[in-house]
């Protein structure tokens, strides 16, 4: 089934307006054809998309969905519009980067300005996401390359090791576990817990731990972003873990101490991750030799039958470069 810009826009002229004669006159159409225009398209899909009343006219349900696709397609043809003409600018391309909240608070920063610095016709766009969420996009294609925290979910990806950052705790200065550098996970576990969004990994890590425990984790505050976190902690309302090194930041502005998380698992490690295909697009093989040490180190993970539930294995540790 085909459709056309201006059927589809003179539908949601409609709904806007909820008047047929009001939305062909916005769209610059007679009544007649835009009547016959509406018509069409219901003969099409078989079903009504608007009721008719003596005031106007009301969106189905299906008109409502419709409509709904019909605002998505429009803002996909905007930013497509807008990254075509980039290129006139002098843009050659558009690196669109998916990172979990830690990668964006202990790593990325530094190395995305220096990939700008040196490949300045390279737009970047960065968005903030789970490590699960990261994945996903990458894998789907609705993300060219993802930083997240292992394990790899997602049989599609190929990834390289990228950097590696340690877990703290941080607490209000007034608080009993101020007097300590070190404290054990245990510890916690009778505190309320400010953490990251569902979903994040550290916080899907810290309710594993405690279930593995039998103790159920009190994260009672969850937002999203570190400075909210620290801000929450100066202010009493619990304790946090968090990468080490924003904490420290945070540690001289608000009124928080930074304890040693005296765990095993405290240390943690940032993959970098794109869709496993056999050549990688000239920008993003410059971006993963850039931040990688040895992007010869690359290991793929065969497909999970399901890799939303399933952890897939490792299949080769065997060297490759993407040409």
């Amino acid at each position: 089934m085909r459709f056309d810009l201006t059927t589809l826009n003179l539908v949601l002229a409609i709904a806007d307006t909820r008047s047929i004669t009001r939305g062909a006159q916005r769209e610059n159409l007679a009544l007649a054809a835009a009547s016959k225009r509406v018509s069409d398209l219901e003969s099409r899909f078989g079903v009504p998309l608007f009721e008719r009343r003596a005031r106007g006219v009301e969106l189905t349900e299906a008109g409502r969905a419709l409509v709904r696709h019909i605002r998505s397609l429009n803002a996909s043809l905007h930013a497509l519009e807008s990254e075509v003409a980039e290129f006139a600018r002098g843009i050659k391309g558009h690196l669109r980067i998916v990172s979990n909240t830690g990668g964006i608070a202990e790593c990325l920063p530094p190395d995305l300005a220096a990939f700008s610095a040196a490949h300045p016709e390279v737009r970047i766009s960065l968005e903030d996401l789970t490590s699960a969420e990261v994945q996903t996009a990458v894998a789907e294609g609705r993300a060219d390359v993802g930083v997240f925290a292992p394990p790899v979910q997602d049989g599609r990806l190929t990834a390289w090791p990228y950097r590696g950052g340690e877990l703290a705790v941080i607490v209000p200065a007034a608080h009993p576990l101020a007097r300590h550098a070190a404290v054990r996970f245990a510890d916690l576990l009778d505190l309320d817990i400010v953490g990251l969004h569902a979903g994040a990994a550290v916080q899907e890590q810290m309710r594993e731990l405690a279930l593995a425990e039998g103790r159920t984790l009190k994260a009672r505050l969850q937002v999203r972003g570190f400075d909210a976190i620290a801000q929450l902690v100066e202010a009493g309302l619990g304790v946090a873990v968090m990468p080490a090194g924003p904490a420290q930041r945070f540690a001289k502005v608000f009124a928080i101490r930074v304890l040693t998380l005296a765990e095993p698992w405290a240390r943690r490690e940032y993959l970098l991750g794109v869709r496993t295909q056999a050549v990688l697009p000239t920008v993003l093989r410059r971006f993963v030799d850039a931040l990688c040490p040895d992007p010869r180190n690359a290991v793929a993970f065969a497909a999970a039958p399901d890799t939303r539930q399933s952890t897939p294995r490792r299949a080769t540790r065997r060297a490759r470069r993407t040409p």
